[in-house]
């Protein structure tokens, strides 16, 4: 295919909008147009190699008759305003938001590119990095979950970069900081998504990137640690993103990749319980990465097209 898609970023300042742009670097079929950040509004977008003219631009949403698609890189609940207006001015234009403003929107499709079922909806709700995370590590057997408990550690880029005590250097040095123990967001996501008896508590390490999900699977038949594991090999098959293994994952062989470490399957053969371990990229595959995989899907691109994943 030599056609070129036309896309636009609003927050392309922020750690995950750096990594989108990274991205694109790579992708041949893609030309970002306008990088929207009114804080770094006349400053040169120097990561973006393709069009070494380009600056990022004050927020706006006129002259985007041209654009096939708009990535939406922004806080919590401000993406509302900016889709009003969008959807209002330009109704061709695909949209991809990565806040979680449209995670529990009928209207907006909720994609996780190796689990979520096709849509024709032009509007794809991108997931969040924890919730990505345990998603991953319990899809394959969610059939088989009685409930199941989640303990997350995430680097501090995952707080954002205003900055704010999850990612205070003061606050996190030799620390671990638990947070939102009771109802976190990404909790509600994967009971409205994936499986409703899951509990979830985040943690804040300190260290950059990266995410950890150790996970305590209650199930509700006797299985072995070798029928477990070929389910999830044969579930992740022919994703080429996800690697299936009885080690145990760490978080440094995958921090600045686009990949999915699952492994580290072991049976607690008192309680029935499966433990098992997923570790992702929260830039990468929990954010930037699974948005160009979903900008793919909607332009009708092979959705690995632009991701390195060596």
């Amino acid at each position: 295919m030599n056609k070129k898609f036309s896309i636009v970023i609003f927050g392309g300042r922020g750690f995950v909008g750096k990594e989108i742009i990274s991205l694109l670097n790579h992708h041949d079929h893609i030309e970002l147009k306008k990088v929207f950040s009114s804080t770094m509004a006349g400053k040169k977008v120097s990561i973006y190699n393709r069009n070494i003219s380009l600056s990022y631009s004050e927020t706006c949403f006129d002259d985007l008759e041209d654009i096939d698609l708009a990535i939406l890189a922004l806080p919590n609940n401000k993406s509302f305003e900016y889709i009003d207006n969008l959807k209002k001015m330009y109704p061709k234009l695909m949209l991809i938001d990565l806040s979680s403003d449209q995670r529990f929107d009928s209207n907006w499709y909720y994609r996780i590119p190796e689990i979520s079922k096709p849509s024709n909806i032009k509007y794809i709700s991108n997931p969040g990095c924890y919730a990505s995370a345990i998603q991953f590590a319990i899809e394959p057997i969610k059939n088989f979950i009685k409930q199941a408990s989640c303990f997350g550690i995430s680097g501090y880029s995952g707080a954002g970069s205003t900055p704010n005590e999850r990612n205070d250097p003061n606050t996190l040095k030799d620390n671990i900081l638990p947070y939102s123990l009771n109802d976190h967001l990404h909790q509600k996501e994967v009971r409205h998504h994936c499986h409703e008896n899951i509990s979830f508590v985040p943690h804040v390490g300190d260290f950059f990137r990266g995410i950890n999900i150790t996970s305590q699977i209650y199930l509700n038949k006797e299985m072995q640690i070798e029928e477990i594991i070929e389910i999830y090999k044969i579930f992740y098959n022919d994703q080429d993103l996800i690697k299936v293994s009885k080690e145990v994952p760490y978080i440094s062989n995958i921090a600045g990749k686009s990949e999915v470490h699952i492994g580290g399957f072991c049976i607690d053969s008192s309680s029935n319980s499966l433990r098992v371990i997923c570790v992702l990229d929260n830039l990468l595959k929990g954010a930037a990465t699974q948005a160009i995989q979903n900008t793919n899907y909607l332009l009708g691109l092979n959705e690995l097209t632009g991701i390195n994943n060596e």
